[in-house]
């Protein structure tokens, strides 16, 4: 490595940490009925913790589309991680509301997070942070512009909103009711469910943007892979990892839900779209 490089990459890393220093406002202004700092330090509220946790890891993945590709001049690559940095700042911010909105509409996110401290809708809510972080960073990567980015992030938001569906359907409790009781084991198999679903998006959508026609099938092709691999992944993991046991068990049909359980279920997930990226 030159020092050429090293003076680089530390401009990067100032403009990533400037760039993480406006998503806290933001992220402050978007949520002004509480105060962030208070929550996090006087009131150790954990659950408000992985959401925030969540929202810069989604930004990290977010960047990280426009810092893998090719580098030009740092004055132009500064000018795309500020410029997409942004947009992910936005769009990370308008994926909380969907998912407050649309994806868990039977409950009042901030309300969970912030009065019930409710740590199972704080991982939900990291995990949607993250699965848009990832979506993002495939939206963004390779040639294309801005225009091509926000159309596939936005058919992913719609493909994790319908995955999200069949999530709930093919699960045999409530999904909603469970989290809301604070349930964490549920919240977490839930959360990785999420994960799982936007990195395999990510794939579908990464790459040079070549034509509508073949990227969407490629986008289609990997979000219909990664949405038949859900109800399998959990059966792997009710009959492999939980043998002579029962996964809804574990998770709702006890006095305390194993949360051991849940991780099982999530990391299946998340392995399975990791794979899936892998050999496809």
């Amino acid at each position: 490595m030159t020092i050429d490089q090293v003076v680089t990459s530390f401009i990067y890393l100032a403009g990533v940490f400037t760039l993480f220093y406006l998503g806290k406002i933001v992220f402050e202004r978007v949520n002004r009925s509480f105060n962030l700092n208070e929550q996090l330090v006087k009131e150790d509220n954990l659950a408000c913790s992985l959401a925030v946790a969540g929202y810069y890891l989604g930004l990290i993945f977010a960047l990280g589309g426009v810092l893998s590709g090719p580098a030009t001049f740092w004055v132009e690559d500064l000018f795309d991680i500020f410029f997409y940095g942004i947009c992910s700042i936005i769009l990370l911010n308008i994926s909380s509301f969907i998912n407050d909105k649309i994806i868990l509409y039977k409950f009042d996110n901030t309300k969970e997070i912030i009065e019930d401290k409710n740590a199972g809708m704080g991982i939900v809510e990291a995990a949607n942070y993250v699965a848009t972080g990832l979506i993002v960073n495939g939206a963004v990567s390779g040639s294309g512009d801005l225009v091509t980015a926000l159309a596939f992030w936005f058919m992913g938001q719609i493909a994790l909103i319908l995955a999200s569906f069949l999530y709930n359907f093919i699960t045999p409790y409530d999904d909603h009711a469970e989290i809301e009781k604070d349930n964490v084991a549920v919240g977490v198999s839930y959360a990785g469910m999420l994960i799982a679903l936007g990195n395999v998006i990510r794939v579908g959508i990464s790459g040079d943007f070549i034509s509508w026609d073949i990227n969407l099938t490629q986008f289609a092709s990997f979000t219909l892979y990664g949405v038949l691999l859900l109800p399998l992944l959990r059966l792997i993991t009710d009959k492999i990892f939980l043998p002579g046991e029962k996964l809804t068990d574990e998770l709702v049909n006890q006095e305390k839900p194993n949360i051991g359980a849940g991780v099982l279920e999530a990391v299946s997930y998340v392995a399975g779209s990791i794979l899936l990226s892998w050999l496809i």
